[in-house]
């Protein structure tokens, strides 16, 4: 059996590594990933404001606060609007300055190209003014289109010297600025252009187009199937040593992105939140206290009997009630353990896809507002749901992953009592030879 389980773990990492690492690597990823990530404080801030509908939502009718709210929810909205309400033009700005900067470009020119771009394709001037409807979550996979595309341009003239080039002895920023001017007005050409063959051939904005030929994929990992295979990959992942959660992100992060985005438009317009599977449904429930769902295990480590993993679960407690979990990860260590494989890998998918069916049933609310990362168990979820089940939900979490992880852990301590009795009858004996 263990010969097996050992020729298992050499075929992953024969087959599996080198792809995982390539997607690791992969700069036009990775600065998607980035760019989504730095767009969550402004996620965050923007979701914020739907909680006054939401209070408004929760007092009696008549009630004097919830009157308040309504009379002046113009103003507790105006937040969200220039947040949620346009945040495709921040991750065109975020994503294609990731990428530049990994290029060493002029980043910050880029990334203003970027945004200006964003305008052209996902707004619509309206009476002499500009509809913004597009710039919202219906734009964020266009704004990876559109930023990604701005840096390999303008990379390209670079590389073929089609740029303005000033002597040396003037101001680098006055410089800078010449440089990329040649490959602004290119791109912006270019992506005006499209804009209009979009309303020419389609009849609506180039956002939209994209959005309409997507749906499909991005509404496939909205399942419990998506969410558990999710999981598993993320759980491999970090068993051989690779941050899981940082790599399969690269590839769910924008579309969990856009549910938050559209469930919180959503709550705006007066409708309901319709996406399960957002950042915090992931961090909150699915990896609440880091990937593994490791409280429970940290918890047995610190009752154990081995002066080994004793110290571990003392020095990971604290770091796990915050979702940081690498200590254990790392250290006791679960990566390329044969007694953890099984607990680690297959039960986290399990539990996951059983929290996605409650959230599905309707049973737990679904997200409507995206927490900070970070949080203690319970507070994310409710943060997320504002629904009093959602708090219980991780600790549910939490104490059916310990159970799972006790057999496997006493298997390991046993082992790791025996080889440390071996050890000090060892030192004993060196100490009585003369």
């Amino acid at each position: 059996m263990a010969e097996t389980e050992s020729r298992f773990q050499q075929s992953l990492q024969k087959y599996l590594l080198p792809v995982a690492k390539k997607i690791e690597n992969q700069v036009h990823i990775q600065a998607v990933k980035e760019g989504m990530m730095s767009i969550v404080p402004i996620i965050i801030i923007g979701s914020f404001c739907l909680l006054s509908i939401a209070l408004m939502n929760i007092l009696p009718e008549g009630n004097s606060i919830a009157a308040f709210i309504g009379n002046h929810l113009d103003k507790f909205m105006l937040p969200f609007n220039f947040t949620m309400g346009i945040i495709s033009l921040y991750s065109a700005f975020f994503i294609a300055e990731s990428l530049a900067r990994k290029y060493k470009m002029n980043s910050i020119e880029i990334g203003i190209t970027a945004v200006i771009c964003q305008f052209i394709v996902g707004a619509e001037v309206i009476d002499g003014g500009f509809g913004t409807a597009n710039l919202d979550a219906q734009g964020l996979f266009v704004s990876i289109i559109v930023s990604l595309g701005i840096v390999e341009i303008t990379r390209f003239l670079n590389s073929k010297s089609l740029v303005i080039r000033l002597p040396k002895d003037v101001p680098s920023i006055v410089a800078k600025s010449f440089n990329n001017l040649i490959p602004m007005v290119i791109n912006i050409v270019v992506f005006t252009v499209i804009s209009i063959l979009s309303f020419e051939f389609a009849g609506k904005a180039f956002s939209q187009v994209i959005m309409g030929v997507l749906a499909p994929a991005i509404q496939s990992i909205d399942n419990i199937f998506a969410v558990m295979l999710i999981l598993f990959l993320t759980q491999l992942l970090w068993f051989f040593g690779l941050h899981g959660a940082a790599i399969t992100s690269s590839v769910w992060l924008p579309i969990a992105t856009t549910y938050m985005a559209t469930n919180a438009n959503n709550i705006a317009a007066g409708g309901e939140a319709a996406h399960i599977f957002t950042m915090g449904f992931y961090y909150s429930i699915l990896s609440v206290t880091g990937s593994g769902i490791t409280l429970g295990l940290v918890f047995l480590m610190m009752r154990s009997k081995s002066d080994t993993l004793r110290p571990i679960g003392k020095v990971a407690f604290i770091p796990s009630l915050f979702g940081i979990n690498e200590p254990v990860i790392f250290g006791t260590p679960i990566v390329l353990n044969p007694f953890l494989f099984v607990p680690f890998i297959f039960a986290p998918p399990i539990i996951g896809g059983i929290s996605y069916l409650l959230f599905s049933s309707g049973l737990i609310g679904y997200p409507i507002v995206e927490p900070p990362g970070f949080l203690p168990p319970g507070v994310g979820a409710f943060i997320m749901t504002l629904d009093w089940k959602a708090v219980i939900l991780p600790f549910v979490n939490i104490i059916v992953m310990g159970l799972i992880y006790y057999p496997f852990f006493k298997a390991m301590e046993k082992a790791q009592l025996i080889k440390e009795q071996n050890e000090k009858e060892i030192e004993e004996d060196d100490a009585f030879d003369f």
